[in-house]
């Protein structure tokens, strides 16, 4: 498939993914016209890179991940390095630091939230 057809089907720009291709996440045939081609596999790829990215992995780590998440066809691969899994840990640990510092933020909104509408409506009562 063309450029255009895996930006539609992925729910991605085309600019995103010349991005992904000059950061060696997603590498594309050329036919003898110099138009890219891509595999069926690569909307399943594109979306990966996508979660990777709302994970908030950058593409350098990303670039070093996807070989170790499928093999070409898309199967299972085994080649993941221990310092690779160690670096995943410390990523997810992050994350998970980032959700309670979110969770803190909603909870004292709520607080400021509950406040403000109590007050507001004590002084609507007033008036």
């Amino acid at each position: 498939m063309r450029i255009g057809e895996l930006a539609e089907r992925a729910g991605v720009s085309e600019r995103s993914l010349r991005y992904y291709e000059t950061q060696g996440l997603l590498v594309p045939r050329r036919t003898s016209g110099g138009h890219r081609e891509y595999p069926e596999s690569a909307v399943d790829r594109v979306v990966l890179i996508q979660m990777l990215f709302a994970a908030n992995l950058h593409s350098k780590k990303i670039a070093e991940l996807l070989p170790c998440m499928r093999d070409p066809d898309g199967g299972p691969n085994e080649v993941a390095t221990p310092r690779l899994v160690d670096e995943l840990r410390a990523e997810r640990s992050r994350i998970d630091h980032t959700i309670s510092d979110l969770l803190r933020s909603r909870d004292l909104l709520d607080e400021v939230i509950s406040t403000a509408s109590e007050v507001h409506s004590r002084d609507h009562a007033k008036a």
